[in-house]
């Protein structure tokens, strides 16, 4: 399930099913990024919070056309 958290800007990514992760995240990724290509200040960052949960921002602390990843503790 990717459901929209902040139009444009972040998304929650949450899955019952390893397999499909990396494609759920990668359409989220791909979501945000036409939202940061429109303002081209912003990169991407992906946080995990789960083996199943995931955000996907963009972010201001990211630079434009990078995608960073991190763990939330």
């Amino acid at each position: 399930m990717i459901r929209t958290i902040d139009d444009g800007l972040s998304y929650l990514v949450k899955v019952n099913d390893a397999s499909v992760l990396d494609e759920y995240l990668n359409s989220a990724v791909d979501l945000a990024r036409q939202y940061a290509s429109s303002i081209a200040l912003c990169g991407i960052l992906v946080t995990r919070h789960a083996h199943d949960t995931y955000t996907v921002s963009v972010s201001e602390a990211v630079p434009f056309g990078e995608t960073h990843e991190r763990h939330d503790p």
